[in-house]
C-alpha cells in the first residue's frame, strides 16, 4: 500500500468526492468483504478509545474489587465509569466504527489495575483509580471492570471480521501505586495504626483522600512489610529498603510512580505481590480473567524484570491476535527493550495465526505494528525507528482550525513521510494527556483526516465531546477524559468526519 501522495485538496473537490461516496454507498456496514479490504499501517485511521469512558455494556462489573462509582466527596472524576469491552463490542455490532471508516482501534490498557484509589491531587480532593489503564497490577489478567478474557476474544474477532486491527496501550516503565485496598487484598500492612479497616477506608467529612498517606500508612518503617509488595529487585520507590528513583529518564519515578528496573539484566523471581495474588486467583477461581497464554509465565522464570513483562504482554498477542501496541512512556525505557518486545510480539502473532487458521484476520500478512509515545516529538526520524517502532506519535501537528495553511503543512508532511518507506508518524488533535482541542470541528476534521501519514482520532473528537465539568481545577488530565457524549452527539460534525475518514481510506488505500 502506498502512503498518501496527495498534498492538498480544495474544499470543493472534497465535497464533490463526498457526494460520490454517498451516491455510490462505497462504505456500508453490510459489506461482506470488510475483512479483506485494503489496509496499510502507513495510512491508518486509528480510533483511540478510553474504554472506561466509552460505553457501559455490562453494569454488573462496574464495581469490581470493591471500587466505588462515586467517592465520599461526591466526585466521579477519578472513578471507574463503567465502560467495558462489552460496550465496545456493542458499538462494533451497531456499525459505529464502520460508519466512521475506522480501520484500527487503540484501547487503553486492559490489564488488571491496582484495586484501590490514590489521592487525585495535592489537596486530596478526589479518589483516583486506574480507570485509564496506567496503574498496572497484573499484566497476566484482564481487569474485571473491563470484562473477561472471553469477551476480549469476541471483541477482537468481531473487529477483525470488519477489517479493523486492534492496538493495545502497553506500559513497561512503571507499576501502579500502593493502595490500602491492595494492602488488604494481598497481605502487606506497613501501617502506623493497624486497627484501621484498610479494606474499606474512605475519608470522613473532616478528612481528604490524602489522609491515609499521613495518618495510616508508615513510609519510614516496616521494611519487612514493604518487602511483601513488589520487592527491591523489581522497582525503585521512596520506601524503606527500596532503591530511590534516579535523575535520568530511565531511572526516575515518573509522576512519582514506582519505577520498574527495566534496565536491569539480573534474573529475578516473581514479585512478592504477584506470588500472593496468583495463589489467591486459584482459590478464588479467577480463571475467567486470567489470560490463558500467560499462564505458562506465572512462575519464576529467572529472567530480568523487563523480560517478564515482555512475555506477559506478548501473551495477549498470542491469545487474542492483537495487531499492535501503543507504547507508553517510550523514552523512559532502553530502546533495545522495545526491539525485544517487537520481536516477541511478531512471533506471538504468527503463533496465533497458525493456531487459529479459520478466524478472521488469520490470513493477514502484515507484521505486528508498534507506535510510541515520545512526549513532545514531532516530524522527526530517530533511533526509535531502528528499535521496533513503525511510527511515533506526532505531538506537533498544528491544532488551529484554520485551513489557510493546509498546502504548506501537507507539503512538508508528504515530503518527509513519502520520501522514506521506513518513516511514519501518527498525528492527532486531542489526547488524554494534552487535552481536548475544540473550535471549528468541521475544519479540524478536514485538516486531520487528509494529512499524510497515520491519523489518530481521540474518542469524541468526531462527535464534539465536551470536557468534563464534574471536576476540580487541580485535576489536570481529567477534563479531557469525560464520558462519550452518546446523548448529545453533534450530528453535523459526526457526519462530516464520517465522510472524510471514508474518503481518506478510498483515496489512499
Amino acid at each position: 500500500m502506498k502512503k498518501k501522495k496527495i498534498i492538498y485538496l480544495s474544499i470543493s473537490i472534497i465535497l464533490a468526492l463526498i457526494a460520490i461516496i454517498i451516491s455510490f454507498n462505497l462504505f456500508t456496514k453490510n459489506d461482506k468483504t470488510l475483512e479483506s479490504k485494503p489496509f496499510s499501517w502507513d495510512n491508518v485511521s486509528l480510533y483511540f478509545v478510553m474504554t472506561d469512558r466509552f460505553y457501559d455494556g455490562d453494569k454488573s462489573n462496574n464495581n469490581s474489587y470493591g471500587r466505588i462509582s462515586v467517592d465520599s466527596k461526591g466526585s466521579t472524576v477519578g472513578t471507574f465509569h463503567g465502560g467495558d469491552i462489552k460496550g465496545l463490542t456493542k458499538k462494533l455490532k451497531e456499525g459505529y466504527f464502520d460508519d466512521l471508516g475506522i480501520n484500527a482501534i487503540w484501547l487503553t490498557s486492559p490489564v488488571e489495575q491496582i484495586h484501590g484509589f490514590i489521592s487525585g491531587d495535592s489537596n486530596g480532593s478526589f479518589a483516583h483509580y486506574g480507570y485509564h489503564g496506567y496503574y498496572a497490577l497484573d499484566w497476566t489478567s484482564i481487569d474485571k471492570n473491563m470484562g473477561t478474557a472471553q469477551e476480549m476474544r469476541e471483541f477482537v474477532d468481531l473487529a477483525h471480521s470488519k477489517g479493523i486491527r486492534i492496538v493495545l496501550d502497553v506500559v513497561m516503565n512503571h507499576t501502579g501505586f500502593s493502595t490500602l485496598k491492595d494492602m488488604s487484598d494481598y497481605e502487606f500492612s506497613p501501617l502506623k495504626n493497624d486497627t484501621v479497616d484498610i479494606s474499606n477506608w474512605t475519608p470522613s467529612e473532616n478528612e481528604n483522600f490524602d489522609t491515609y498517606n499521613k495518618t495510616i500508612v508508615d513510609y519510614s518503617g516496616h521494611k519487612e512489610e514493604w518487602a511483601k509488595w513488589w520487592g527491591t529487585d523489581w522497582i525503585r520507590a521512596g520506601l524503606p529498603g527500596y532503591t530511590p528513583g534516579g535523575s535520568n529518564d530511565i531511572s526516575m519515578n515518573l509522576s512519582g510512580l514506582p519505577d520498574i528496573k527495566t534496565e536491569s539484566t539480573n534474573p529475578v523471581d516473581i514479585p512478592p505481590i504477584l506470588k500472593t495474588k496468583w495463589a489467591k486467583d486459584i482459590t478464588e477461581k479467577n480463571d475467567k480473567w486470567i489470560i490463558p497464554a500467560a499462564e505458562k509465565y506465572r512462575e519464576n522464570l529467572n529472567i530480568a524484570p523487563s523480560e517478564y513483562i515482555i512475555k506477559w504482554l506478548s501473551s495477549w498477542v498470542e491469545e487474542f491476535g492483537i495487531d499492535g501496541f501503543r507504547c507508553d512512556t517510550a523514552k523512559h525505557i532502553d530502546m533495545y527493550r522495545w526491539q525485544e518486545l517487537k520481536e516477541e510480539s511478531n512471533k506471538a502473532l504468527k503463533t496465533w495465526r497458525e493456531k487459529n487458521p479459520n478466524k478472521p484476520g488469520a490470513k493477514w500478512t502484515d507484521d505486528f505494528w508498534m507506535t510510541g509515545e515520545v512526549f513532545g516529538q514531532g516530524l522527526d526520524k530517530n533511533e526509535y525507528y531502528n528499535n521496533g517502532f513503525d511510527s511515533i506519535i506526532n505531538f506537533k501537528f498544528p491544532k488551529g482550525d484554520s485551513l489557510d495553511s493546509l498546502e504548506e503543512i501537507y507539503s512538508e508532511y508528504a515530503d518527509k513521510i513519502n520520501s522514506d518507506p521506513s518513516f511514519n508518524v501518527l498525528s492527532y488533535i486531542s489526547s488524554h494527556d494534552t487535552g481536548l482541542t475544540r473550535g471549528n470541528m468541521i475544519n479540524l476534521g478536514t485538516k486531520l483526516m487528509l494529512a499524510p501519514g497515520g491519523i489518530e482520532i481521540y474518542y469524541g473528537d468526531e462527535s464534539n465531546r465536551k470536557p468534563s465539568t464534574n471536576t476540580v481545577t487541580t485535576a489536570k488530565d481529567q477534563p479531557s477524559r469525560s464520558d462519550m457524549n452518546w446523548d448529545n452527539v453533534d450530528k453535523n460534525v459526526l457526519s462530516h468526519w464520517q465522510k472524510l475518514v471514508s474518503l481518506d481510506q478510498i483515496i489512499f488505500q
